[in-house]
Order: structure tokens, then C-alpha cells, then sequence
């Protein structure tokens, strides 16, 4: 069995790699990457490389902290579908527009990026939710549903990525935990700071809304909707198609926003108090993965706890919820798995540590950040998979900086950067294409006006891990 780092144990990620970009099919590519690196790692036999492949996945539930981290995974879209068949999504869009304040074209917009800040539990709920909100409102103001689009996409993952209570931050600390970092979620914390990315596009967002800065296709986008055009292929007035829209969307009897409030309030403050107890009275010692699981756990308890005093739902209702919520969450708990598999192979084969020594030698280091951004970035923007290139770039980041005594935080923060980066411009990214639906808009109509935007945010990235390095 080999375990030196050999010129060939960068095969297993960078064929992951090249598969996904071929095939858009992140699970397959990563399975075929820890086929390549079991059959390199046991004498080059691939069929007993393919035996190990599969115990090599297998061996990955003997880690509890990965075990919580999958099982939080699917809870977590247990909790989302319970949330929206409660009524509780919808609620919480009558509530917000039921509220007087918004009466001008300038608040609407700021209306849809703090929704987009203030929900943070998934990125397709942050999009659902802003876009149903904020798209009569920018229809009866005639401002574009391009605009809107990009607001909604702007402040979602973005957002997602940095909060430490979701989905996204369990992906992460999992990643991260698997490479050997000691305090994971302490490392994550760290590097929120140096998510040079999500920062400059949430910020960016913001500015745009209060100088109303339209560059390139959002111009014509803007100034075709102020004529009353809502989109290009369409003459409708705003107004009408606003009046249409409410009545689609108009909630029912039975919702209610405190559904949705209350289960995300005690996931909240459970977070912390996990972190605390975890970490013997100190939450930055605290277990991540334990604290994450145990605070889905009791959101998903009051929520069902809830429902039923209410009589709104019975037992076998939730559990139906709760398969189905599971279930819409299964690929991304097969691509943590197999990613984290891939990590162990990687590991073992020394992957880490050769291409830490190769960049070492030909990289000078103030490049190496802009560089991890900018790989991260094309493979998110090849495969349209902010998580799946999570999986393959965290990894490799982490062992650049140990290898070579660089900030870690840093490095972890170009790679999840560059992942929301290339997610932000790909038109085959599913929080793009979910932007686009959310606003009401055509897709490539959203990708021609928000690239602009995301371009100026990762040139931003750039120059920023580049001072940073050099500082």
C-alpha cells in the first residue's frame, strides 16, 4: 500500500475535477476520483481499488463528527419542508407585506436585500422567500425583475456561507474536520473575515440599490421596464402583472409566520448554548458538527411541537414532511459523503502535501490566495456547484497552508470565496436558475445583468487576498 506523495496523487481530485466539468455530475466524478486514488493507493489493481473505493466510503460513518454532519444534512431539509407545508414560508411573506413602510421603488430594493440578509436558513428559502416577497412591489414601482434577481442572488448564499447555523457551515466544518484541522469549527469562524467574496457582493448589492448603479445589460433592463415592458419578450404593464402575481401568491387561512420564526429562533439560540456545553463553558472550543446537530434538533422539536397543539398537523403528516424533507436533501449528503471519502484517499496518497510543495516551489506566496480563489471560482462556474467544488478545493487549500505555514483562515476563505464566486456567474448553477424563477425573470436574462456585478465583486476578491498576502 502506498502512502509517499507521488507526482500521480494529485490524479484522484484532479480527474474529480475534469469529470464534473465534462459531465456536470458532481457524484459520479467524485466516486470515480476515489476509485483512482484507491486503485493508486493499492498497487495499482482497479478492481481491488474498486472493493476499497466502496469500504473507503463506508469507513467514513466510523467518524462521529462526519456521521452528525451527514444525519444534520438531511434534517435540515426535513426542517425546511416542514416549515413550508406548515404554511409558515407563506406567513412570513404576508407578514412582510403587509408592513406599510415599503411605498417607494428605493425601499422595495432595500426590502429585498435585508430579506435576503435576515433569511439565512438555506439558499433556495432565502431566494424563495425575498423574490415572493419583493416582486409585486418592484413590478408596482416599475423597477426590473433583472434587478431583483440579482439582489435575491446577491444576499443568498452569499449570506448562507458566513452564518454558522445552517447547512452550509455543517458542509464546511465537516470539509474541514477531515483534513486533520483540530477546533474545525473555530478554523471556520476564523476565516469568515477573509470571505473576501460573499462580503464585497453583499456590500456591492447594497451600494447598487442606493446609487442606483446599472451597468451594462441592466441598464437596458432597467430603463425597458421603466417604459412598462416587464421583460423582453413581453409588453405587459407592471402593475397588472403585479395584481396577477398577488393573487397567486396570496396566502391562506391557515399560514402563519410564526412557524417559520420560531423554529429558526431556536436553532438560533440553541447554535451557542450547543457551542457552550460542547466546549466546557468556552464556545470557541466548542464541537461544531455536535452543536449544528443538536440545534436542528430542536427546531424540528418545537416546529413539530407546534404543529401539533395547534391540531394543524398529525404525526404521520410530519413524518411524511419530514421523508420528503429528507429526501430533497439526499444528493447533497451523497456529495458530502463521497467528498469526505475522496479527503481520507487524498490523505492517505499525501495529495495535500505534494501540491503544497510543488506551489511552494513555482507559486510565490503572495499568489497563492488569488490562485485558490480563481481555481475554486472556474470550477464552480464550470459545474454550477458551490458545494461540490467546497468538496474538492477545501481539502487541497488546507494542506497549501499547513504545508507551507500560511493563514489558514485565509486560505479556507479563498476557496469558499471562489466557490460562491464561480456559483454567482455560472448559468447552470441551481441558486442562479432558482434567482431567476424566485424574481420572476428569464434565466439568461438574469446571468447577462448580474455577471457584471459578480465580475467587479471577484476583481475586488482578487486585489483583497492580494494585499492580504502581502501584508
Amino acid at each position: 500500500m502506498l502512502n509517499e506523495p507521488q507526482w500521480y496523487s494529485v490524479l484522484p481530485p484532479i480527474i474529480a475535477i475534469i469529470l464534473a466539468i465534462k459531465t456536470k455530475q458532481v457524484i459520479p466524478s467524485l466516486f470515480a476520483g476515489i476509485w483512482i486514488g484507491c486503485t493508486l493507493l493499492y498497487n495499482f489493481n482497479p478492481i481491488i481499488g474498486l472493493a476499497n473505493s466502496f469500504d473507503s466510503i463506508i469507513n467514513v460513518f466510523s467518524d462521529p463528527g462526519d456521521t452528525r454532519v451527514l444525519i444534520f444534512t438531511l434534517l435540515i431539509g426535513a426542517l425546511i419542508t416542514t416549515i413550508e407545508k406548515s404554511g409558515g414560508v407563506s406567513g412570513f411573506v404576508a407578514f412582510l407585506e403587509n408592513r406599510k413602510w415599503v411605498h417607494t421603488g428605493l425601499r422595495a430594493q432595500i426590502l429585498a436585500w435585508v430579506t435576503g440578509i435576515v433569511i439565512f436558513i438555506e439558499s433556495n428559502i432565502t431566494l424563495l422567500v425575498a423574490g415572493s416577497v419583493s416582486r409585486p412591489l418592484f413590478d408596482r414601482y416599475k423597477i426590473s425583475r433583472e434587478k431583483l434577481a440579482y439582489l435575491i442572488d446577491a444576499t443568498s448564499a452569499p449570506v448562507c456561507v458566513m452564518v454558522p447555523l445552517n447547512a452550509w457551515t455543517a458542509v464546511i466544518i465537516g470539509l474541514v474536520a477531515s483534513t486533520g484541522m483540530e477546533n474545525a469549527f473555530g478554523v471556520f469562524i476564523q476565516s469568515i473575515p477573509y470571505n473576501l467574496y460573499a462580503i464585497s457582493a453583499i456590500i456591492l448589492a447594497i451600494i447598487v440599490v442606493w446609487k442606483n448603479i446599472n451597468l451594462g445589460p441592466m441598464a437596458a433592463a432597467e430603463l425597458r421596464t421603466k417604459n412598462g415592458q416587464i421583460s423582453w419578450q413581453s409588453s405587459n404593464h407592471p402593475t397588472e402583472l403585479s395584481e396577477n402575481t398577488n393573487k397567486e401568491q396570496s396566502p391562506t387561512k391557515e399560514s402563519n409566520a410564526m412557524f417559520m420564526v420560531l423554529p429558526i429562533m431556536t436553532m438560533t439560540f440553541a447554535m451557542p448554548a450547543g457551542l457552550y456545553l460542547t466546549g466546557g463553558g468556552d464556545i470557541m472550543k466548542g464541537n461544531g458538527p455536535t452543536a449544528i446537530f443538536w440545534s436542528i434538533c430542536a427546531a424540528l422539536f418545537v416546529c413539530w411541537t407546534m404543529l401539533l397543539i395547534k391540531k394543524k398537523h398529525n404525526m404521520s403528516e410530519l413524518m411524511q414532511f419530514f421523508m420528503e424533507g429528507a429526501g430533497t436533501l439526499l444528493p447533497i449528503a451523497a456529495i458530502l459523503l463521497l467528498a469526505l471519502a475522496l479527503g481520507d484517499v487524498a490523505k492517505s496518497l499525501g495529495t495535500g502535501p505534494y501540491v503544497a510543495g510543488i506551489a511552494g516551489a513555482n507559486v510565490p506566496a503572495v499568489f497563492l490566495a488569488p490562485l485558490v480563489f480563481l481555481v475554486s471560482g472556474f470550477i464552480a462556474f464550470s459545474v454550477g456547484s458551490s458545494w461540490g467544488t467546497f468538496a474538492i478545493m477545501i481539502p487541497i487549500a488546507i494542506s497549501i497552508a499547513t504545508t507551507l505555514d500560511l493563514s489558514v483562515p485565509m486560505l479556507l476563505g479563498a476557496a469558499l470565496s471562489g466557490g460562491i464566486f464561480g456559483d454567482h456567474a455560472s448559468p447552470i448553477s441551481d441558486t442562479t436558475v432558482v434567482a431567476s424563477m424566485a424574481a420572476g425573470t428569464d434565466h439568461i436574462e438574469h446571468v447577462r445583468t448580474q455577471l457584471p456585478y459578480a465580475v467587479t465583486a471577484g476583481l475586488i476578491s482578487i486585489i483583497g487576498f492580494t494585499l492580504l498576502s502581502l501584508w
